[in-house]
């Protein structure tokens, strides 16, 4: 059950940052990431960010714990809503 709560909540966090990095980039807008900022890099970097969310779901392996992986993953969420609707990518 350890290993289910903490793959949902890294899943949770990483799926929640690539939404925006994913956006910008289909929107050809810049978006600061850790290799750059162009719609392109935003685009692979978002999704690279989902494909290792759907990673980190399968091997969870939710149905043995559907509940603690659903609050774990919804926690995962909202930590990173948090962090971008308070301090946003590199402090802007």
């Amino acid at each position: 059950m350890g290993l289910t709560a903490l793959l949902a909540f890294v899943a949770g966090l990483v799926g929640a940052n690539s939404v925006p990095h994913f956006v910008k980039g289909i929107t050809r807008e810049r978006y600061p990431t850790v290799f750059g900022d162009s719609p392109v890099t935003n685009l692979v970097a978002g999704w690279a960010g989902l494909v290792i969310t759907v990673f980190c779901v399968h091997w969870a392996h939710i149905d043995r714990a559907p509940w603690v992986a659903l609050a774990t993953g919804a926690i995962g969420v909202l930590a990173m809503g948090l962090f971008h609707a308070r301090w946003g990518a590199f402090g802007r």
